[in-house]
């Protein structure tokens, strides 16, 4: 839910014909004003109005507000270290769009959605491990190979991951679970999650595609990799040659 004092940005964009075009710094009608809620209400410093009593607009909202906003081309970055809940909230991004709204004196309903993929990782005790000891303070859960920058457009909410060099996100605990936001992507076959428990890191390959708006869950059951020691005899190699001769 929003909360006191959050920001979002409002585009306005008025039809011309059939079609309202896409949001632009200099071209819209209302080009990246800040809203501010307070009371379950959104109000801005100035008051806006339609173009006349006749022309419909399209409305774009996107959270969090920037002054530096780019509609055709933002850049934006999650973080890499989510185990702060500021950091993880700074790596959601939500955009929504109202399309063709004519003139009205009623409030005009902006449904915003996340735009950034989100991971949710539960612990499950295997071989080794009790339930309990997975609860304690030193475990914790990374996700590897991840792009974690992103270019958005305004017009549709697409994503578009961008950089070469893949990091490590840390994952937000939030009592047995662990959380992360993603930008949207393909990751290869590879460690995908590492958990960490008393400083040994057990890891989980796999290949997965995070997908925009979508919560992927991962249940992941811990074993220690030593079950002790087996000694166990193999079978004789035959050498494949006849070594016989003559005895006398």
């Amino acid at each position: 839910t929003f909360e006191k004092g959050d920001k979002v940005g409002i585009y306005v964009v008025n039809y011309s014909g059939s079609n309202a075009g896409a949001p632009t710094a200099q071209g819209s009608h209302l080009a990246n004003k800040a809203f501010t809620f307070d009371n379950n209400a959104w109000s801005a410093e100035s008051v806006f109005y339609w173009k006349d009593e006749t022309t419909p607009a399209d409305f774009y909202a996107y959270f969090p507000f920037t002054a530096s906003m780019k509609p055709e081309a933002y850049d934006f970055a999650t973080a890499a270290d989510q185990t702060a809940l500021a950091s993880y909230k700074a790596s959601d991004f939500l955009w929504g769009k109202t399309a063709n709204v004519k003139p009205t004196k009623d409030p005009v309903n902006i449904a915003v959605k996340h735009l950034m993929s989100s991971a949710i990782v539960s612990l499950t005790a295997g071989d080794g491990f009790t339930q309990e000891a997975l609860k304690a303070d030193g475990v914790s859960v990374r996700i590897n190979g991840l792009l974690t920058t992103a270019t958005i457009r305004m017009a549709d909410g697409s994503v578009t991951p961008t950089g070469t060099t893949t990091e490590s996100v840390k994952m937000l605990r939030e009592g047995d679970n662990f959380k992360a936001l993603i930008v949207p992507q393909e990751v290869a076959e590879g460690g995908l999650f590492t958990v960490s428990v008393d400083g040994k890191e057990y890891t989980m390959k796999k290949a997965f595609t995070f997908q925009s708006g979508k919560r992927h869950k991962f249940t992941i059951a811990l074993n220690k990799t030593s079950q002790g020691v087996n000694v166990k005899i193999d079978s004789w190699e035959t050498d494949g040659t006849d070594n016989g001769g003559t005895a006398e």
